[in-house]
């Protein structure tokens, strides 16, 4: 990059995004909705840790295991074939200063 380029990151609201495209794509709305309970989730770990104020390096710390095992846990929250187990959904809780707790709708 020159010194007369300059970065300007793009603004993505994924929410926003996922709306739209529901609404102009029923395939894409079909899909989306299939994984509403991942998504879900995911939200749930990340604002716990950002709640905490606390980075994936701090929250692995807590935990007892290695930055890249917490980020694969937050990325594996939307993979259906490698999952969390609740224990470790547990601890991760746990290390936010949070209580885990399901809830069935």
């Amino acid at each position: 990059m020159s010194d007369t380029e300059q970065f300007a990151p793009v603004d993505f609201e994924p929410e926003a995004y996922a709306r739209q495209r529901s609404a102009a794509d029923p395939a894409f709305k079909s899909a989306h909705d299939a994984l509403e309970d991942e998504f879900s989730a995911l939200d749930v770990l990340l604002r716990a840790r950002k709640e905490a104020g606390l980075s994936q390096a701090e929250v692995a710390q807590r935990m007892g295991i290695a930055p890249a095992s917490l980020a694969r846990i937050e990325s594996s929250v939307g993979n259906r074939r490698h999952a969390p187990s609740l224990s470790t959904l547990r601890r991760y809780a746990q290390a936010c200063g949070k209580r885990l707790a399901l809830r069935l709708d």
